[in-house]
């Protein structure tokens, strides 16, 4: 991965990191290209509107690419636009879906080179060595852009139980609320907005 990878719990959690560093430093009119693919079954124009509005008072240049299928994700037209954008910002959705669509993809090997990525939501569990499927909650393959953690929305006890049970000791499970924000750069995780995220190995609560 080129730069840091943020996963963020909303849209709301969105609008207050884009006023810290790094989102700060971004100049004025900076090249931001958003990514609804997890957002096609459910209304990708929509999901990249509240992105462009959850932006608005940093004045971006900003970009939907409606990559919402594997024939689009191999678009070198939309690979291209990735690696040269200040910032990715990947939409809210069905991870499934996403991972389906970027996996293998040339839309897939960009994303693994951005310069500053920012996941809303579920699609941040798509981006790890470990994926949790929100259908049972089991542990699955994801792109493998960074390691160590594997991130699920809240859930019921039953399923998150059955998750952590699961999951080896090697990964930790968040549980990502909507306040929650984290890091991932040089390989490793920090917590940045503490609110609404829980951390556990096993089914022991723990920290990063």
């Amino acid at each position: 991965m080129a730069g840091p990878i943020f996963a963020v719990g909303s849209l709301d959690a969105l609008s207050g990191l884009l006023l810290e560093t790094p989102f700060s430093s971004l100049p004025r009119g900076c090249d931001v290209v958003v990514l609804p693919t997890a957002a096609a079954f459910t209304g990708a124009p929509e999901a990249a509107m509240g992105v462009v509005q959850a932006c608005e008072d940093r004045d971006f240049a900003i970009e939907a690419l409606m990559v919402s299928d594997r024939p689009s994700a191999n678009e070198p037209h939309f690979a291209t636009r990735i690696r040269e954008a200040a910032l990715v910002i990947l939409c809210d959705g069905s991870p499934l879906h996403a991972r389906t669509a970027w996996r293998d993809s040339l839309v897939g090997e960009a994303l693994a080179s951005a310069k500053l990525m920012v996941a809303i939501s579920a699609v941040s569990s798509v981006l790890g060595d470990v994926m949790i499927d929100p259908r049972g909650g089991a542990p699955t393959t994801g792109l493998g852009l960074c390691a160590g953690v594997a991130f699920c929305a809240p859930s019921s006890d039953d399923q998150l139980g059955r998750t952590r049970r699961l999951l080896d000791q090697e990964t930790a499970l968040v549980v990502l609320g909507r306040r929650g924000v984290l890091c991932y750069e040089n390989q490793q995780w920090l917590v940045v907005h503490a609110d609404d995220v829980t951390v556990s190995r096993g089914t022991e609560l723990t920290s990063l």
